[in-house]
């Protein structure tokens, strides 16, 4: 897999607002996911593990089950290790708070390697990014759902990022 780290250096995550959160959660419960176990990955940045901190409070909270909270650096050899952390235990959903780069590159060795699908994670705003669909390859993330920072949705479909109906 070839590194996109040092070739696609973005903006750092802007921190997460209660908007965000709460969409994230409403989200998760309109899927079907509300009382499931869903794992968090993180990028190793304060914004994103702030982020991922608090949806897992909140996730908590509702009495539900966080199975793994898993963070990754921005620049990695494979990311094969954080890719099989994140999907032990067969979680229902996926939480992802992350940068750009970091994602990406994960989300690859994520499809090539593990059971996971982008059809069933939701993403924090920094993700809500045209970069992502074509950096991480046809279909990779289609169907990556997420919130924005005034807490709309939005989905990745091929190498766009649609904002989708409350």
């Amino acid at each position: 897999m070839r590194n996109l780290g040092l070739l696609t250096s973005g903006p750092a995550p802007l921190p997460h607002t209660d908007a965000e959160l709460e969409r994230l959660l409403v989200m998760l419960q309109q899927q079907g996911r509300n009382g499931t176990t869903v794992s968090i990955g993180h990028s190793r940045d304060a914004n994103s593990v702030a982020a991922a901190e608090a949806f897992a409070s909140a996730w908590r909270a509702r009495g539900c089950r966080v199975s793994a909270v898993v963070d990754w650096p921005e620049d990695a050899a494979s990311w094969l290790r954080q890719a099989r952390r994140l999907t032990a235990g067969e979680p229902d959903a996926w939480v992802i708070a992350a940068a750009v780069e970091g994602f990406v590159q994960l989300s690859r060795r994520l499809v090539h390697s593990t059971q996971w699908t982008a059809r069933r994670t939701f993403a924090f705003a920094a993700l809500a990014d045209a970069r992502c669909g074509a950096l991480a390859g046809p279909g990779v993330l289609d169907g990556l759902r997420g919130a924005t920072s005034e807490g709309a949705g939005w989905a990745i479909s091929g190498n766009e990022v649609v904002l989708v109906a409350e």
